[in-house]
Protein backbone atom coordinates (compact mmCIF):
# COMPACT_ATOMS: atom_id res chain seq x y z
CA UNK A 1 0.00 0.00 0.00
CA UNK A 2 1.44 3.32 -1.02
CA UNK A 3 2.23 6.07 1.45
CA UNK A 4 -0.26 8.44 -0.22
CA UNK A 5 -3.05 5.87 0.15
CA UNK A 6 -2.31 5.35 3.85
CA UNK A 7 -2.27 9.13 4.38
CA UNK A 8 -5.69 9.49 2.69
CA UNK A 9 -7.16 6.75 4.90
CA UNK A 10 -5.81 8.42 8.03
CA UNK A 11 -7.21 11.77 6.99
CA UNK A 12 -10.62 10.24 6.29
CA UNK A 13 -10.61 8.51 9.68
CA UNK A 14 -9.74 11.75 11.48
CA UNK A 15 -12.49 13.58 9.59
CA UNK A 16 -15.07 10.99 10.60
CA UNK A 17 -13.96 11.22 14.24
CA UNK A 18 -14.25 15.00 14.19
CA UNK A 19 -17.72 14.86 12.64
CA UNK A 20 -18.88 12.37 15.25
CA UNK A 21 -17.41 14.52 18.04
CA UNK A 22 -19.11 17.66 16.66
CA UNK A 23 -22.43 15.83 16.39
CA UNK A 24 -22.10 14.51 19.93
CA UNK A 25 -21.24 17.93 21.26
CA UNK A 26 -24.20 19.43 19.42
CA UNK A 27 -26.55 16.86 20.90
CA UNK A 28 -25.11 17.41 24.38
CA UNK A 29 -25.43 21.19 23.99
CA UNK A 30 -29.06 20.88 22.88
CA UNK A 31 -29.88 18.78 25.92
CA UNK A 32 -28.18 21.30 28.15
CA UNK A 33 -30.01 24.24 26.54
CA UNK A 34 -33.40 22.54 26.71
CA UNK A 35 -35.42 24.06 29.57
CA UNK A 36 -36.85 21.70 32.17
CA UNK A 37 -40.62 21.28 32.41
CA UNK A 38 -42.23 24.18 34.27
CA UNK A 39 -39.61 26.77 33.25
CA UNK A 40 -40.04 29.32 30.45
CA UNK A 41 -37.86 32.10 29.09
CA UNK A 42 -38.00 35.10 26.83
CA UNK A 43 -35.48 37.50 25.38
CA UNK A 44 -35.36 41.18 26.28
CA UNK A 45 -33.24 44.12 27.28
CA UNK A 46 -32.56 45.50 30.72
CA UNK A 47 -34.31 48.85 31.16
CA UNK A 48 -34.69 51.40 33.93
CA UNK A 49 -37.09 54.17 34.88
CA UNK A 50 -36.25 57.35 32.96
CA UNK A 51 -37.12 60.94 33.93
CA UNK A 52 -36.91 63.79 31.44
CA UNK A 53 -35.60 67.01 33.03
CA UNK A 54 -37.17 69.73 30.89
CA UNK A 55 -37.87 73.46 30.94
CA UNK A 56 -41.42 74.29 32.02
CA UNK A 57 -41.42 77.73 30.38
CA UNK A 58 -39.52 78.95 27.31
CA UNK A 59 -36.26 80.79 27.83
CA UNK A 60 -32.48 80.71 27.65
CA UNK A 61 -30.57 78.00 29.49
CA UNK A 62 -28.27 79.77 31.95
CA UNK A 63 -26.21 76.87 33.32
CA UNK A 64 -26.00 73.08 33.57
CA UNK A 65 -24.33 71.84 36.74
CA UNK A 66 -23.99 68.11 36.00
CA UNK A 67 -22.42 65.88 33.37
CA UNK A 68 -23.31 62.48 31.97
CA UNK A 69 -22.65 59.72 34.49
CA UNK A 70 -22.98 61.96 37.56
CA UNK A 71 -24.95 60.58 40.51
CA UNK A 72 -27.51 63.06 41.80
CA UNK A 73 -29.80 63.24 44.82
CA UNK A 74 -33.47 64.13 44.98
CA UNK A 75 -33.87 67.92 45.14
CA UNK A 76 -30.37 68.64 43.83
CA UNK A 77 -30.08 71.62 41.48
CA UNK A 78 -29.17 70.28 38.03
CA UNK A 79 -29.64 73.25 35.71
CA UNK A 80 -31.02 76.79 35.74
CA UNK A 81 -32.82 78.95 33.21
CA UNK A 82 -32.18 82.69 32.76
CA UNK A 83 -34.69 84.46 35.05
CA UNK A 84 -33.74 88.13 34.59
CA UNK A 85 -36.88 88.97 32.62
CA UNK A 86 -39.08 87.15 35.12
CA UNK A 87 -37.41 88.89 38.06
CA UNK A 88 -38.02 92.30 36.44
CA UNK A 89 -41.66 91.40 35.89
CA UNK A 90 -41.97 90.30 39.51
CA UNK A 91 -40.47 93.59 40.72
CA UNK A 92 -43.06 95.45 38.65
CA UNK A 93 -45.85 93.29 40.08
CA UNK A 94 -44.60 93.95 43.62
CA UNK A 95 -44.71 97.69 42.88
CA UNK A 96 -48.30 97.23 41.72
CA UNK A 97 -49.09 95.62 45.08
CA UNK A 98 -47.72 98.67 46.92
CA UNK A 99 -49.65 101.05 44.67
CA UNK A 100 -52.87 99.09 45.18
CA UNK A 101 -52.39 99.20 48.96
CA UNK A 102 -51.94 102.96 48.85
CA UNK A 103 -55.13 103.24 46.79
CA UNK A 104 -56.89 101.10 49.39
CA UNK A 105 -55.77 103.38 52.21
CA UNK A 106 -57.02 106.43 50.30
CA UNK A 107 -60.33 104.70 49.52
CA UNK A 108 -60.86 103.74 53.17
CA UNK A 109 -60.15 107.31 54.22
CA UNK A 110 -62.68 108.52 51.64
CA UNK A 111 -65.27 106.11 53.09
CA UNK A 112 -64.80 107.66 56.54
CA UNK A 113 -65.19 111.12 55.06
CA UNK A 114 -68.37 110.18 53.19
CA UNK A 115 -69.78 108.50 56.28
CA UNK A 116 -69.20 111.68 58.29
CA UNK A 117 -70.99 113.72 55.63
CA UNK A 118 -73.79 111.16 55.63
CA UNK A 119 -74.17 111.43 59.41
CA UNK A 120 -74.23 115.21 59.29
CA UNK A 121 -76.86 115.22 56.55
CA UNK A 122 -78.99 112.79 58.58
CA UNK A 123 -78.75 114.94 61.72
CA UNK A 124 -79.63 118.10 59.80
CA UNK A 125 -82.64 116.38 58.25
CA UNK A 126 -83.86 115.32 61.69
CA UNK A 127 -83.50 118.87 63.07
CA UNK A 128 -85.28 120.34 60.04
CA UNK A 129 -88.15 117.85 60.45
CA UNK A 130 -88.49 118.86 64.13
CA UNK A 131 -88.56 122.55 63.17
CA UNK A 132 -91.14 121.80 60.47
CA UNK A 133 -93.44 120.22 63.09
CA UNK A 134 -93.21 123.44 65.14
CA UNK A 135 -93.81 125.61 62.10
CA UNK A 136 -90.33 127.09 61.89
CA UNK A 137 -89.21 125.34 58.66
CA UNK A 138 -90.70 124.95 55.23
CA UNK A 139 -91.33 121.77 53.26
CA UNK A 140 -88.85 122.97 50.66
CA UNK A 141 -86.08 122.99 53.26
CA UNK A 142 -87.00 119.44 54.28
CA UNK A 143 -86.76 118.36 50.62
CA UNK A 144 -83.33 119.95 50.34
CA UNK A 145 -82.08 118.18 53.50
CA UNK A 146 -83.53 114.88 52.28
CA UNK A 147 -81.70 115.30 48.96
CA UNK A 148 -78.44 115.96 50.85
CA UNK A 149 -78.91 112.80 52.87
CA UNK A 150 -79.63 110.75 49.73
CA UNK A 151 -76.52 112.19 48.13
CA UNK A 152 -74.49 111.27 51.22
CA UNK A 153 -75.83 107.73 51.18
CA UNK A 154 -74.85 107.35 47.52
CA UNK A 155 -71.41 108.81 48.23
CA UNK A 156 -70.84 106.23 50.98
CA UNK A 157 -71.84 103.38 48.62
CA UNK A 158 -69.50 104.72 45.91
CA UNK A 159 -66.63 105.10 48.37
CA UNK A 160 -67.14 101.53 49.61
CA UNK A 161 -67.07 100.32 46.00
CA UNK A 162 -63.68 102.02 45.59
CA UNK A 163 -62.45 100.13 48.67
CA UNK A 164 -63.58 96.81 47.18
CA UNK A 165 -61.94 97.68 43.87
CA UNK A 166 -58.66 98.51 45.64
CA UNK A 167 -58.78 95.20 47.53
CA UNK A 168 -59.36 93.33 44.26
CA UNK A 169 -56.42 95.15 42.69
CA UNK A 170 -54.21 94.06 45.59
CA UNK A 171 -55.33 90.46 45.15
CA UNK A 172 -54.63 90.55 41.42
CA UNK A 173 -51.18 92.06 41.92
CA UNK A 174 -50.33 89.54 44.63
CA UNK A 175 -51.46 86.70 42.36
CA UNK A 176 -49.17 88.04 39.63
CA UNK A 177 -46.27 88.10 42.10
CA UNK A 178 -47.05 84.51 43.17
CA UNK A 179 -47.22 83.34 39.54
CA UNK A 180 -43.92 84.94 38.62
CA UNK A 181 -42.30 83.60 41.81
CA UNK A 182 -43.51 80.11 40.85
CA UNK A 183 -42.09 80.49 37.33
CA UNK A 184 -38.76 81.66 38.76
CA UNK A 185 -38.69 78.64 41.09
CA UNK A 186 -39.57 76.34 38.17
CA UNK A 187 -36.62 77.80 36.27
CA UNK A 188 -34.35 75.96 38.70
CA UNK A 189 -34.40 72.38 37.37
CA UNK A 190 -34.00 69.95 40.27
CA UNK A 191 -33.75 66.16 40.43
CA UNK A 192 -37.13 64.61 41.28
CA UNK A 193 -35.46 61.33 42.34
CA UNK A 194 -32.06 59.91 43.22
CA UNK A 195 -30.44 58.74 40.01
CA UNK A 196 -27.71 58.97 37.40
CA UNK A 197 -27.48 61.47 34.54
CA UNK A 198 -27.76 59.40 31.39
CA UNK A 199 -27.80 62.14 28.72
CA UNK A 200 -27.03 65.85 28.61
CA UNK A 201 -29.30 67.18 25.88
CA UNK A 202 -28.76 70.97 26.00
CA UNK A 203 -25.94 73.37 26.75
CA UNK A 204 -25.85 76.83 28.39
CA UNK A 205 -26.89 79.60 26.03
CA UNK A 206 -29.42 77.52 24.09
CA UNK A 207 -32.94 78.91 23.83
CA UNK A 208 -35.50 76.26 24.75
CA UNK A 209 -39.24 76.14 24.22
CA UNK A 210 -41.73 75.02 26.81
CA UNK A 211 -40.93 71.38 27.53
CA UNK A 212 -37.45 71.63 26.01
CA UNK A 213 -35.38 68.71 27.31
CA UNK A 214 -32.15 69.42 29.19
CA UNK A 215 -31.19 66.12 30.85
CA UNK A 216 -32.20 62.47 30.94
CA UNK A 217 -32.11 60.96 34.43
CA UNK A 218 -32.36 57.22 35.12
CA UNK A 219 -33.12 55.44 38.37
CA UNK A 220 -30.52 52.66 38.82
CA UNK A 221 -32.57 51.22 41.68
CA UNK A 222 -35.50 50.50 39.37
CA UNK A 223 -34.30 48.15 36.63
CA UNK A 224 -36.51 45.70 34.78
CA UNK A 225 -36.90 43.55 31.67
CA UNK A 226 -40.00 43.13 29.52
CA UNK A 227 -40.68 39.65 28.15
CA UNK A 228 -43.34 38.68 25.60
CA UNK A 229 -44.70 35.23 26.35
CA UNK A 230 -47.59 33.14 25.03
CA UNK A 231 -50.86 32.69 26.88
CA UNK A 232 -49.94 29.11 27.80
CA UNK A 233 -47.15 30.55 29.96
CA UNK A 234 -48.63 33.81 31.26
CA UNK A 235 -51.79 32.03 32.41
CA UNK A 236 -49.73 30.31 35.11
CA UNK A 237 -47.85 33.43 36.29
CA UNK A 238 -48.70 35.61 39.27
CA UNK A 239 -47.42 39.04 40.24
CA UNK A 240 -44.82 38.81 43.00
CA UNK A 241 -43.45 35.42 41.96
CA UNK A 242 -39.70 34.86 41.74
CA UNK A 243 -37.93 35.19 38.39
CA UNK A 244 -34.38 35.27 37.07
CA UNK A 245 -32.52 37.37 34.52
CA UNK A 246 -29.36 36.35 32.68
CA UNK A 247 -27.54 39.06 30.75
CA UNK A 248 -25.35 38.26 27.74
CA UNK A 249 -22.57 40.37 29.26
CA UNK A 250 -22.76 38.43 32.57
CA UNK A 251 -23.44 34.84 31.44
CA UNK A 252 -22.41 33.21 34.68
CA UNK A 253 -24.32 35.50 37.03
CA UNK A 254 -28.05 35.00 37.63
CA UNK A 255 -29.87 38.16 38.72
CA UNK A 256 -32.83 37.62 41.10
CA UNK A 257 -36.05 39.35 40.06
CA UNK A 258 -39.79 39.45 40.74
CA UNK A 259 -42.73 39.44 38.35
CA UNK A 260 -44.15 42.95 38.78
CA UNK A 261 -46.67 42.99 35.93
CA UNK A 262 -48.56 40.58 33.68
CA UNK A 263 -50.59 42.15 30.87
CA UNK A 264 -54.31 41.40 30.84
CA UNK A 265 -54.52 41.87 27.07
CA UNK A 266 -52.51 40.24 24.31
CA UNK A 267 -50.57 42.11 21.64
CA UNK A 268 -48.43 41.37 18.63
CA UNK A 269 -44.78 40.91 19.45
CA UNK A 270 -43.03 44.33 19.21
CA UNK A 271 -41.05 45.29 16.13
CA UNK A 272 -37.69 45.00 17.87
CA UNK A 273 -38.06 41.21 17.84
CA UNK A 274 -35.79 39.89 15.12
CA UNK A 275 -37.87 37.57 12.95
CA UNK A 276 -41.07 38.25 11.05
CA UNK A 277 -42.61 34.99 12.32
CA UNK A 278 -42.09 36.05 15.92
CA UNK A 279 -43.60 39.50 15.31
CA UNK A 280 -46.78 37.95 13.96
CA UNK A 281 -47.50 36.03 17.18
CA UNK A 282 -49.94 37.24 19.83
CA UNK A 283 -48.21 37.42 23.20
CA UNK A 284 -48.61 38.95 26.66
CA UNK A 285 -46.12 41.41 28.16
CA UNK A 286 -44.52 40.28 31.42
CA UNK A 287 -42.36 42.64 33.45
CA UNK A 288 -39.50 41.31 35.59
CA UNK A 289 -38.05 43.78 38.11
CA UNK A 290 -34.62 43.25 39.68
CA UNK A 291 -34.86 42.86 43.44
CA UNK A 292 -31.28 43.97 44.21
CA UNK A 293 -29.99 46.07 41.30
CA UNK A 294 -27.32 47.79 43.41
CA UNK A 295 -25.76 44.41 44.20
CA UNK A 296 -24.69 44.03 40.56
CA UNK A 297 -23.38 47.41 39.37
CA UNK A 298 -22.12 45.77 36.14
CA UNK A 299 -25.74 45.30 35.03
CA UNK A 300 -26.67 48.40 33.07
CA UNK A 301 -29.77 49.50 31.16
CA UNK A 302 -29.66 48.48 27.51
CA UNK A 303 -27.87 45.18 28.04
CA UNK A 304 -29.57 42.28 26.19
CA UNK A 305 -30.33 39.02 27.90
CA UNK A 306 -33.05 36.57 28.81
CA UNK A 307 -35.66 36.39 31.54
CA UNK A 308 -36.82 33.15 33.16
CA UNK A 309 -40.13 32.43 34.90
CA UNK A 310 -41.56 29.32 36.54
CA UNK A 311 -44.97 27.96 35.62
CA UNK A 312 -44.72 25.14 38.14
CA UNK A 313 -43.37 24.65 41.66
CA UNK A 314 -39.92 23.43 40.74
CA UNK A 315 -36.43 24.40 41.97
CA UNK A 316 -34.30 26.72 39.87
CA UNK A 317 -31.65 24.99 37.74
CA UNK A 318 -28.07 25.31 38.96
CA UNK A 319 -27.20 28.05 36.46
CA UNK A 320 -30.13 30.16 37.73
CA UNK A 321 -29.63 29.68 41.48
Amino acid sequence: MSTNHRTSQLFATLLIVLLLAAGGFGYWKSTQDRLPEGLSMGNGRLESTEVQIAAKIPGRLEEVRVDEGDKVLKGQLLARMDTRTLEAQRAQAEAEVLRARENLAAAEANVQLRQSEQLLAHQELQRTQELYKRGFASGQLIDQQQARQNTGNAAVVAAQAQVNSAKAAIGAAQAQVAQLTSEIDDSSLRAPIDGIIQLRLAEPGEVLGAGGRVLLLIDPEDQYMNLYLPASVTGALTVGSDARILLDALPGQSLPAKISFVAAKSQFTPKEVETRDERQKLVFRVKLRLTQPSAVPQAKPGMPGAGYVRTADIPWPANLQ
